[in-house]
């Protein structure tokens, strides 16, 4: 009985407009920015006309990457709510690949500007095997001081009685032909509003920590602790944050060279470090395991994994040779392909935009016993 597990960071599936833009420049998009707009109304209506116009391109890349991956159970991050996700589904994934995810959930978690996790799942796998949910979760209200989480580094940017997690884990209890599966779907703290004198990856780094532990925590709790090897579970999710990451060094006109870095300190050191979870992208090629395109001018870019299956020892061990897909035809041409992992890009795919997502999604077959 196999099963195609993925997940997919779908970049803002919004259904409502931001004007903060026009009192804050940071905001606005820079298309807005060519024209001297002196109005408030005329303002809103030409954001309005410029997100539709925009929307639909990038939602049928979206729902192209989603149909290439053909996942039987999808993780999705930065939904803003339930109409969204139907709306998406029933107007471009169900057109884009023949089918669609009769089965949506989604519950409301923490981030200040309402994007949630969410998850799409078929009624049975493509094999034809059932898929039932037996329990849904949301950990969203618990707070460091109710795990006794908080610490020095936290107490620097957050007080004990925050919640935890800045979006949710929501924890889903499968029977997926009969076989137990859970999944705890995630989206981490993202890189920015750093302290002083950090960068954005370092002064953020406790809170993901922090957020980590959580996720292990209840792991641990629903299974007991020492014996959540051997049973079936899944993180999956966007967890801004990595272990490694491929250095682009150059331009496009004096070409690129791509050396590979391990970083000396990671919050997913949570999952990996005694061996609590398996990242199953490991056995893909060190150059090759990137999800994501970062890049801030010719001195800073990089090719990072920050989307994430982590697999239970037990879940990794009975699938040795099972390796993740990352579908990166939805990307824009201004990402940088080290050599010979080009790929064809979907049709109107943009230098920057329109494109499917700015991360990739990740899937894999899966064989549970």
């Amino acid at each position: 009985m196999s099963l195609r597990l993925g997940t997919f960071n779908i970049e803002n599936l919004m259904t409502r407009f931001d004007f903060s833009g026009w009192r804050n420049q940071l905001r606005q998009d820079r298309v807005l920015r060519l024209y001297d707009v002196q109005d408030k109304a005329v303002y809103q209506q030409l954001e309005q006309a410029r997100l539709i116009a925009e929307t639909d391109d990038t939602r049928q890349l979206s729902a192209l990457a989603i149909a290439e991956a053909d996942a039987d159970i999808l993780c999705l991050q930065e939904v803003d709510n339930m109409p969204a996700l139907q709306a998406f589904e029933y107007g471009y994934l169900y057109r884009m690949a023949g089918n669609g995810y009769r089965q949506k959930y989604l519950v409301e978690g923490n981030d200040s500007r309402g994007i949630d996790v969410a998850v799409l799942m078929r009624e049975e796998t493509r094999a034809g095997e059932p898929i039932e949910v037996i329990d849904i979760r949301s950990h969203a209200m618990l707070t460091y001081q109710d795990l006794d989480l908080f610490n020095e580094e936290l107490a620097l940017t957050s007080k004990p009685h925050d919640k935890i997690f800045k979006r949710d884990c929501l924890e889903v209890e499968l029977k997926v032909g009969g076989k137990p599966l859970s999944l705890y779907v995630v989206h981490f703290k993202s890189m920015s509003n750093s302290r002083e004198g950090l960068d954005g990856r370092t002064g953020t780094m406790a809170i993901r920590t922090a957020e980590a532990r959580a996720v292990r925590h209840i792991i641990e709790r629903r299974f007991g602790m020492g014996r959540t090897g051997t049973r079936n579970f899944a993180i999956c999710g966007d967890m801004n944050d990595y272990q490694e990451k491929v250095q682009v060094i150059g331009t496009r006109r004096e070409g690129y060279r791509f050396e590979s870095r391990q970083e000396d300190v990671s919050a997913l050191d949570v999952f990996s470090g005694d061996g609590f979870a398996v990242n199953p992208m490991q056995r893909r090629d060190g150059m090759d395991r990137w999800t994501l395109y970062h890049a801030r001018g010719p001195e800073e870019q990089h090719l990072c994994q920050l989307d994430y299956i982590w697999l239970s020892p037990a879940l990794a061990e009975y699938n040795p040779d099972s390796v993740p897909e990352i579908i990166r035809g939805g990307q824009p041409y201004r990402t940088v392909f080290p050599p010979g992992q080009e790929v064809e890009r979907f049709p109107r795919i943009g230098w920057d935009r329109p494109k499917a997502s700015d991360h990739c999604p990740v899937v894999m077959t899966l064989e549970l016993q």
